[in-house]
């Protein structure tokens, strides 16, 4: 019998609130990431800093915050009430101490547990914090959580308020680099939800006068059928149209200020609200899908003392919209039945705009029906029999996986490259698509053929995105192609199948590419991988006299011993992101017919096969 290990007291050990935090950080910010996902952790320790500013001006201390974010570094500074002096250090260090638990204080406040610094604080290599109120000021660095040294109270002749400084710890975010994108996102949001509200970031000014309508004018990407519906009441605002062109549903949805990515109690009921109202207001029972189909909409929502499903604020869990208040659905339900209703009767335009678009779906839903059906059983069949998909064994859609998050699909060509990754990778949270040669061009084709074509319909069934992204089944969607002529044309050509179709995958920050090594240069000490000419570089002047030097022409060439090298800690991922451009246009100029414009372009930056060889 195997001997027992000994259980003593010994064994039994407390930590400090910071040694808990770095020990556990997915606990209090989810992933942790380098930067390159906007859910990753660097970002989450902003918005808890910001959170705090923007807290202060809804209880109407300040209209301007500023945010400078650059080398790493991070500076916060708002206009608000100040933390009291007596408290600084207690309010980045000491674990359940903060304003917010006074709900007089902090009625309908983004952060109510008082962990968010405090966290910022353990998970940073330097956290600086200074207060300046009623001519006084006080600051607080630590390192790492741990005070470092505090100065004492003096006079100041500074505007009140509080700055923060802080550095992410290299040691816990690796290789992390802010994507300003990412920032800028977060920064519009901020202005979208706060009227009145200027940020700077880097020395330019965000501004919205018309929130939640100027979030969709300014992200909309096509034509839309109606002007937007704006809608504003106590504790809710409310935005609406339906795209031109893209078939898919598409919402923003907030809860105290709060981004909820992942939707809700909230997201969910204004859904059903939109069908119900709908169905009232023309007195015809249309089907759900029809009437939400290509909807484009922005919910925002003041709830006293929210229930998050996590730290991270992603998913509103609440019921209630306060103690003594309705329920989250009756009081979404009620206002969009009176308040949507009545719009509707004195928008006659925008009602039979809408009516349309309907009876469109309806025809389009009942021409595939057919078509579906069998590309449903077809996929099933092949998820049985063949070996295009290697799954992982943790899903998306299991919320209270701890790693779902981490879940990844690779997309990519050829037996070699999907060998190579599927040797390598951790089967637990990545799965590999493995696709049959170049897919097709789909600009300007509809939905028609993607169940219609086999690689399309198999790669929606594998993500399950086929009504949506609720039940995405990845988080992270990493297009994984040799870096030559072929294998940036099937980037392109997925990329054109993925905003076709589901835009709603690259605008949420979901789609990747993945960045492999082009050289390795090595002597026998030392190896290194670079991945581009200017790291080739710096690794033979690091490496000396005549390294090694190989260069990958694909995925293939790389042993599975390397990969994994390359898709585990030290991943590189690039985000595709959206800029300001419109979808259609986008497609329009790259992937459309061979217009002059484009021509042209392609004779400007023209560069063959060889100088990509030769080049990297």
């Amino acid at each position: 019998m195997a001997e027992t290990t000994q259980y003593t007291e010994d064994n039994i050990r407390s930590l400090e609130w910071q040694e808990h935090i770095r020990l556990r950080p997915g606990m209090y910010i989810g992933k942790l990431g380098d930067g390159s996902s906007a859910d990753d952790g660097i970002y989450i320790l902003v918005k808890e800093v910001v959170d705090n500013s923007i807290d202060e001006f809804v209880m109407g201390g300040g209209k301007h915050i500023e945010i400078d974010v650059r080398d790493g570094i991070v500076t916060v500074r708002d206009y608000g009430r100040g933390i009291p002096l007596g408290k600084v250090v207690d309010v980045v260090s000491k674990m359940n101490t903060g304003a917010k638990y006074d709900s007089k204080a902090f009625k309908k406040s983004v952060g109510l547990n008082g962990v968010g610094t405090k966290a910022v604080n353990a998970l940073s290599s330097s956290f600086l914090v200074q207060a300046y109120r009623d001519g006084q000021t006080k600051s607080a660095r630590f390192e790492q959580g741990i005070l470092h040294d505090e100065s004492l109270i003096s006079e100041s002749s500074a505007r009140k308020g509080t700055k923060v400084v802080f550095t992410p710890d290299p040691s816990i975010f690796v290789n992390y680099r802010f994507q300003m994108e990412y920032v800028e996102r977060l920064v519009w949001n901020y202005v979208y939800l706060n009227p009145g509200l200027t940020i700077s970031l880097n020395g330019e000014k965000y501004y919205s006068e018309n929130g939640l309508k100027d979030l969709l004018a300014n992200n909309l990407s096509g034509e839309v059928m109606h002007e937007i519906i704006h809608l504003r009441g106590e504790d809710i605002e409310v935005a609406l149209t339906h795209a031109e062109r893209s078939q898919s549903e598409q919402y923003y949805s907030f809860v105290n200020g709060q981004h909820t990515t992942q939707g809700g109690t909230h997201q969910n009921t204004f859904r059903e609200a939109l069908v119900s109202t709908i169905r009232q207001h023309f007195g015809k029972q249309y089907e759900a899908a029809d009437i939400r189909q290509s909807v484009i909409g922005a919910i925002s929502i003041k709830v006293i003392e929210p229930v998050f499903e996590s730290q991270t604020k992603t998913k509103l869990g609440s019921n209630d919209m306060g103690p003594e208040g309705p329920t989250v659905r009756t009081f979404i339900l009620n206002y969009l039945q009176t308040e949507l209703d009545n719009f509707l009767h004195r928008n006659s335009q925008v009602a039979e705009a809408i009516q349309r678009k309907i009876l469109r779906a309806e025809r389009e839903r009942k021409d595939l029906s057919g078509i579906q059906k069998l590309a449903r059983e077809r996929a099933k069949k092949a998820n049985l029999h063949n070996r295009k998909l290697r799954d992982c064994k943790v899903h998306y859609n299991d919320i209270k996986h701890e790693r779902r998050l981490e879940t990844t699909l690779f997309i990519t060509e050829g037996d070699s490259a999907s060998g190579s990754i599927t040797s390598s990778r951790d089967v637990q949270t990545q799965a590999v698509f493995s696709l049959k040669g170049k897919p097709l061009n789909c600009y300007g084709l509809t939905k028609k053929v993607v169940y219609e074509n086999e690689e399309f319909n198999l790669l929606q069934s594998a993500l399950n995105i086929e009504d949506g992204l609720e039940e995405l089944r990845y988080n992270n969607v990493v297009v994984a192609t040799d870096a030559d002529v072929d294998g940036m044309h099937i980037r392109l050509l997925l990329i054109t199948f993925f905003l076709q179709f589901f835009p709603e995958l690259v605008r949420e920050g979901h789609l990747y590419i993945l960045q492999t090594p082009l050289f390795r240069v090595r002597n026998k000490q030392k190896t290194i991988y670079c991945y581009d000419e200017s790291e080739k570089r710096a690794a033979m002047a690091e490496l000396g006299v005549k390294p090694e030097i190989t260069r990958f022409k694909g995925l293939g060439e790389i042993s599975p011993g390397e990969f994994k090298m390359f898709i585990g800690e030290n991943i590189r991922l690039e985000p595709v992101m959206l800029g300001k451009e419109q979808i259609d246009a986008l497609l329009e100029y790259y992937m459309g017919k061979n217009t002059p414009e484009r021509q042209e372009f392609i004779i400007d930056h023209l560069k063959v096969e060889k100088d990509l060889v030769d080049h990297g």
